[in-house]
C-alpha cells in the first residue's frame, strides 16, 4: 500500500520543492513551472488552485514521498 500524502497548497508544495533544488522557471495563468538547479531535465508543472495531483508532482520532480516530506 502506497504512503498518504499530505493536502497541500500549491505554494506549500513549490516552497518544499524550492528546498529540493528547483527554481521557478516561469508562470503561465496559474501553473508554475519549475526546474532542477543542478539536472534541468528534471521538470514539474505545479498548479496553484484546488485540485493538484501530488504524485505527478513528485514523479516529474524525480522526488519519493519521504524525499519531499522531508523538505517541509
Amino acid at each position: 500500500m502506497s504512503e498518504r500524502l499530505l493536502a497541500l497548497t500549491g505554494h506549500e508544495v513549490i516552497r518544499a520543492l524550492e528546498r529540493a533544488g528547483f527554481t521557478v522557471v516561469r508562470i503561465t495563468s496559474s501553473y508554475h513551472r519549475l526546474t532542477h538547479r543542478d539536472d534541468p531535465s528534471l521538470a514539474t508543472t505545479v498548479p496553484v488552485h484546488a485540485g493538484s495531483t501530488m504524485r505527478g508532482i513528485l514523479k516529474q520532480a524525480g522526488l519519493t514521498v519521504e524525499e519531499f516530506r522531508a523538505m517541509l
